[in-house]
C-alpha cells in the first residue's frame, strides 16, 4: 500500500497562486513517479483572508494547518494591505503560523547553479565553491518585541520598538545549527552585534556554551555589519550562519544575488515536531508576493519548487523525490529555460530561452520524466 501525505497549500497574496500551483504540479508529478499519494488542503492567509475573513489567519485554518504533514506557502503581502495604521495586516499570518506552530528556525540554502553565474552580478571568481545555510531565529528578536508602537510626545511622534531574546530561544536555533553543521563541513559562524547590543552579547555567550558540545565543529563570530561585507566578497568561505530574526532576514536577502535572483532561494521553517514521516515544517520561497506580476506568467517558481525539494526531504522522508526535483531544477537550467529574472543583462544570449512561469515548470516536468526513478524510496 503506497504512502499518503498530508499537505497544506496556503497560495497568499500577490504570485503566491501561480509559483504554489506549479510547485504542487511538479509534486504530483513526482509523488506518481515515486508511488505515493499526496492528499492537499487548500487554506488561506494573508490578505486575501483579510478581505474575507477579516484576519490574516483564522484559527481554525491554523489548527488545519498544525494536522497536515506540512505547509507549502506562497507570499503574504502587497500594497493594498499596506496601512501604517491599519490593525490587521498581512504578514501577521506568517507570525500566526510560526508562533503558533512553534516554528522556530528558518533555513536558507544558498547554492550557486554554474548555469546562472552569467545571471549573478557578483564576479565569476568569487562563486565558485558557494554553499552556504543560513539559519534565521523566527520566534522571537525585535519582530516579536513588546512595546512596538507608535507614541505622541511632547516633543512630536516617536516610536518604539523593542528587542526580546531568552537563553532557550537562542540555544535551540543555534543547536539546530551545529547538528546541521555535523552534516556539512563542520563550519559554524555565529552573526551577532555584541559590540552593540545586549541581546546579541546573550546570542554570543550562548554559542560559546554550545560550542563545547561539539568539539568538532569550528566556531566563528562575526558582527552583522561585516557578514553582510563577507558575503559578496568570500562567500565560498561560508558554511552554516546561525543568526538571529531581524539579521537572518536581511542576510539571506542580500545572499540571493550569488544564487542570480530572489526567486531561486527556497525556505525551511521548523520547530521541534515531529510526525510519523520526517519533521514537520513550513516551506516558502523567500521572495515576496511581487503584485505587479500575479497572474502574468511572469514569476519564477524555481524558489518554491525547491522549497517543495526541501518538503519532501524534511517533512515527507523522502530523500529519493527530494534529489530528483532538485535535479530536474538544474537540468531545466541547463536546457537553457530562464524566466525574466534569471537571464543575464542585456537579455537572452546563445542557448538561452526566456519562458514564463508555466513552461518553467514544464521544463522542471519534462526533466523529471526525462530521469529514472531512485531506487530505495522514503528514508
Amino acid at each position: 500500500m503506497s504512502a499518503t501525505y498530508r499537505i497544506a497549500a496556503i497560495p497568499g497574496d500577490g504570485v503566491g497562486p501561480d509559483v504554489v500551483r506549479e510547485a504542487r504540479r511538479v509534486l504530483d508529478a513526482v509523488a506518481d513517479r515515486d508511488g505515493f499519494e499526496i492528499a492537499w488542503r487548500d487554506l488561506t492567509a494573508g490578505g486575501v483572508a483579510i478581505d474575507a475573513h477579516g484576519v490574516a489567519l483564522r484559527p481554525e485554518d491554523l489548527e488545519a494547518a498544525g494536522d497536515c504533514d506540512a505547509i507549502l506557502l506562497g507570499a503574504v503581502g502587497g500594497p493594498k494591505w499596506d496601512d501604517p495604521d491599519a490593525k490587521v495586516r498581512p504578514e501577521q499570518a506568517l507570525f500566526a503560523l510560526r508562533g503558533g506552530l512553534e516554528l522556530f528556525a528558518n533555513l536558507r540554502p544558498v547554492t550557486v547553479h554554474p548555469a546562472l553565474i552569467a545571471s549573478s552580478p557578483v564576479r565569476r571568481e568569487l562563486l565558485e565553491g558557494v554553499d552556504l545555510l543560513i539559519v534565521r531565529e523566527l520566534t522571537s528578536g525585535v519582530y516579536f518585541g513588546r512595546p512596538s508602537e507608535l507614541r505622541q510626545a511632547a516633543e512630536g511622534r516617536v516610536a518604539v520598538d523593542t528587542v526580546w531574546y531568552s537563553e532557550a530561544e537562542i540555544r535551540r536555533s543555534v543547536v539546530l545549527a551545529f547538528e546541521l553543521a555535523r552534516g556539512r563541513r563542520r563550519k559554524v559562524t555565529s552573526v551577532d552585534k555584541a559590540n552593540v547590543m545586549a541581546t546579541s552579547r546573550l546570542w554570543r555567550k550562548v554559542v560559546e556554551e554550545v560550542r563545547a558540545d561539539f568539539p568538532d565543529v569550528e566556531v566563528r563570530h562575526q558582527l552583522v555589519d561585516s557578514c553582510a561585507m563577507l558575503l559578496i566578497r568570500q562567500p565560498a568561505e561560508f558554511d552554516v550562519l546561525v543568526t538571529e530574526n531581524m539579521f537572518g532576514d536581511i542576510l539571506s536577502d542580500e545572499a540571493a544575488v550569488l544564487a542570480g535572483s530572489l526567486g531561486m532561494l527556497p525556505s525551511a521553517s521548523l520547530g521541534e515536531r515531529r510526525t510519523e514521516h520526517g519533521r514537520f515544517g513550513l516551506y516558502e520561497p523567500i521572495h515576496g508576493s511581487a503584485p505587479t506580476l500575479a497572474g502574468r506568467d511572469l514569476a519564477n517558481p524555481l524558489g518554491t519548487i525547491l522549497s517543495a525539494a526541501m518538503l519532501l526531504r524534511w517533512s515527507l522522508g523522502r530523500e529519493d523525490a527530494a534529489a530528483a526535483v532538485e535535479a530536474a531544477v538544474a537540468a531545466a537550467l541547463d536546457g537553457g529555460a530562464r524566466t525574466a529574472d534569471l537571464l543575464p543583462a542585456g537579455g537572452p544570449t546563445d542557448g538561452l530561452r526566456e519562458v514564463g512561469t508555466t513552461a518553467m515548470a514544464d521544463a522542471v516536468l519534462a526533466a523529471l520524466a526525462a530521469a529514472q526513478p531512485v531506487a530505495g524510496g522514503a528514508r
